[in-house]
């Protein structure tokens, strides 16, 4: 396992304290499965695909839930009997899986679809107006908050 000093990071981030925790999970999801195969698209300035490929699976065997900042997708195949089916060749894998996807700040999942084979995840970050950068003016608003407390004592 390796180790990674964060100090230099504390020294220079203020209020970034969950940056240890955020490394550590995305190094625990590491350790996932490849499978199923996946991309992750940037479609615009902050909307987001997630495109899995689930070939064999039905809508109804595909999950998603959200939890916190937590995307997992689960699929589960109904037990099949290989008993009526002998295979020459097995190439194709239907196997169960579970994977998750650490999502940003304000990142919203629209919706999902089916098609092809393929599993399209739809996120968007959608920044809040407080969260938005805004323009200072400088004296104006100091200026006017002084005289308001001296008028009130």
């Amino acid at each position: 396992m390796r180790n990674i000093d964060l100090s230099p990071l504390y020294r220079s981030f203020i209020g970034f304290d969950h940056l240890a925790s955020m490394i550590d999970t995305a190094s625990r999801n590491e350790k996932q499965s490849s499978y199923p195969p996946y991309n992750i698209e940037l479609i615009a300035e902050d909307k987001y695909r997630i495109t899995m490929a689930v070939a064999g699976f039905a809508e109804n065997e595909v999950s998603i839930e959200v939890q916190e900042n937590t995307l997992k997708v689960t699929g589960n195949k109904a037990a099949a009997s290989d008993e009526e089916r002998k295979f020459l060749h097995k190439g194709i894998s239907e196997r169960n899986f579970e994977r998750k996807f650490q999502l940003g700040d304000h990142v919203n999942v629209l919706d999902a679809k089916m098609e092809n084979g393929l599993l399209h995840v739809n996120l968007e970050r959608v920044v809040p107006e407080a969260k938005k950068p805004r323009t200072i003016q400088i004296g104006s608003s100091n200026e006017k908050l002084i005289e308001d407390g001296n008028k009130t004592s």
